[in-house]
C-alpha cells in the first residue's frame, strides 16, 4: 500500500513545472498519460485504424535488418564507444558530406544518441542556463518544451499559422530578447509538414548572427520531402556552421523508430558541450544497431528517393480522403503527417472529435491543440499520419466517410 501510495502521489519540486510543461500534469497534480497513449488506448479498445502516433508500420530495408541480426549474433552486444561507433560516426560525416557538401571531422564533430529525442534533450541541457530563454516555432513537438524547463529555461513561442504555415519573420524577431539564448528549430516540422525554404531559413540565420545565438536544429525528417520540395540545412548558410547543432536520426528514414540512433553534428566545442550532458543520461545505446546504420546510410539514391516517393502516395491518399470527407487540408511538403481542420464538420474542438471519432469513424488522429501554447490557434485541427501500408489508410479513408453519414 505505502508503494503504491508512493506511486500516486502528485509530482512534486521542479519536475512538477516539467510535468506542467509537457502537458502532463492533471488537476490534482498527480502525473497524467500523454494524448498518445490515451488515443493509442482508444484504437486498441475500439479496433479503429490508429493514424494518431508516427511511426510506419512496415520494416526498413531487408538489408539493415539482416545486418543488426549479424550484429546481435556476433556478439556485438556491449557497450559501444561513448560517442558511437567510429564506423556510424563516419558514415553520418560521409552522408553530411554527399547530401550537403560539408565536410566534418567524425572523431570530433559527430556523437550518437539514443534517438532525436535524446540529443535534444542533451543539447538543450548543455546550453541553457536557468532563466535562459529558448525561442522555438509553435506547434512544436511535445518533448521541446519538456527539455526547455528540465533545463529551468524559459519557452518563448513563434506561431505558424494554418493552412500555409510559413514562418513570420516579424514574429521570430520579436520574440529574440536580451534573454534569448538558443533557438530551437524543426524542419521538415511536425506536426504541420512544412518545410522552411531558402528565405525563411535565412532570416533565422540573420536572427541568429546579429543575437549571437545557437541553433538546435531537429531534422529527423530530412530526407522525407515530396513535389521536388528540398530540405536545407541551416548550418549550410553562410556563417551557421560555427553556431549550429545539427540533429537527426535513423528511425525515419530506414522505418527503425524502435531503435533509437540518432546524432548530432555541430563544432567541436558544441560536440564536447552536448557530449557532457548525454553521457549522464543513456550513456550509450542500440550497440549492435549502429554498424547497421552504418551501412544503410550508404544505401543508393534510389532507396531514398522510393521512401519519399511510397510517403507521397500514402499523403495524397489521405489528403484526398480528408478534402472528400470535408476537411480543411494543409497539404504537407514533408514528414509523416497532415493537419486538417475540423471545424467545416461542425467541430470547433479538436481534441472531442479526435476523442468520438474512433466511435464514430473508426480512425483515431490527434489533436493539435496538444503542441499549442496557445490552444485557441489549433482548437479545430486534428493531425493525422500517413506512415501506414496503402491498404491501411484506403481503410482509414472509407471509414472516415462515415463521418458524411453523421
Amino acid at each position: 500500500m505505502a508503494d503504491q501510495a508512493r506511486v500516486a502521489a502528485p509530482v512534486r519540486g521542479r519536475w512538477r513545472d516539467v510535468a506542467r510543461q509537457a502537458n502532463l500534469l492533471g488537476a490534482d497534480g498527480a502525473l497524467a498519460s500523454t494524448i498518445f497513449a490515451e488515443m493509442s488506448a482508444l484504437a486498441v479498445r475500439t479496433g479503429a485504424v490508429n493514424l494518431g502516433q508516427g511511426f510506419p508500420d512496415t520494416d526498413g530495408p531487408r538489408s539493415i535488418l539482416d545486418d543488426a541480426v549479424a550484429q546481435i549474433l556476433g556478439g556485438n552486444n556491449q557497450y559501444p564507444p561513448g560517442r558511437g561507433a567510429p564506423g556510424l560516426r563516419r558514415a553520418i560525416a560521409e552522408h553530411q558530406r554527399r547530401f550537403y557538401g560539408v565536410d566534418v571531422d567524425p572523431d570530433t564533430q559527430v556523437l550518437v544518441t539514443a534517438g532525436a529525442t535524446e540529443a535534444i534533450a542533451a543539447a538543450v541541457m548543455a546550453l541553457v542556463e536557468p532563466g535562459d530563454e529558448v525561442v522555438m516555432l509553435e506547434p512544436y513537438y511535445d518533448s521541446y518544451a519538456a527539455c526547455v524547463a528540465l533545463a529551468g529555461g524559459v519557452r518563448r513561442t513563434v506561431p505558424l499559422r494554418f493552412p500555409d504555415y510559413r514562418l513570420d519573420v516579424d514574429a521570430l524577431s520579436a520574440a529574440v530578447t536580451a534573454r534569448t539564448r538558443l533557438l530551437l528549430l524543426n524542419s521538415p516540422h511536425n506536426p504541420t509538414g512544412r518545410v522552411l525554404d531558402r528565405s525563411e531559413l535565412e532570416a533565422v540565420a540573420r536572427v541568429a548572427l546579429r543575437h549571437d545565438l545557437v541553433v538546435v536544429t531537429d531534422e529527423v525528417y530530412e530526407h522525407l520531402t515530396f513535389d521536388g520540395v528540398v530540405h536545407t540545412p541551416l548550418a549550410t548558410l553562410p556563417g551557421m556552421a560555427e553556431r549550429t547543432v545539427t540533429i537527426s536520426s535513423a528511425g525515419k528514414t530506414f522505418s527503425v523508430t524502435g531503435w533509437k540512433v540518432g546524432w548530432v553534428v555541430a563544432t567541436k566545442d558544441l560536440v564536447d558541450a552536448v557530449t557532457t550532458v548525454k553521457q549522464f543520461l543513456t550513456y550509450v545505446s542500440a550497440g549492435p544497431f549502429q554498424p547497421a546504420v552504418a551501412a544503410a546510410l550508404g544505401l543508393d539514391d534510389g532507396f531514398y528517393t522510393g521512401v519519399a516517393e511510397r510517403l507521397r502516395a500514402g499523403r495524397d491518399e489521405l489528403v484526398t480522403g480528408l478534402l472528400d470527407v470535408g476537411f480543411t487540408v494543409s497539404v504537407p511538403q514533408g514528414t509523416y503527417f497532415v493537419v486538417a481542420d475540423a471545424a467545416p464538420l461542425g467541430y470547433d474542438d479538436g481534441l472531442t472529435l479526435c476523442r468520438e471519432l474512433p466511435e464514430r469513424a473508426g480512425v483515431v488522429a490527434v489533436p493539435v491543440r496538444v503542441f499549442h501554447d496557445n490552444v485557441e490557434a489549433g482548437r479545430s485541427l486534428v493531425r493525422f499520419a500517413f506512415s501506414k501500408r496503402p491498404e491501411v489508410i484506403a481503410d482509414a479513408v472509407s471509414r472516415l466517410r462515415a463521418l458524411h453519414r453523421g
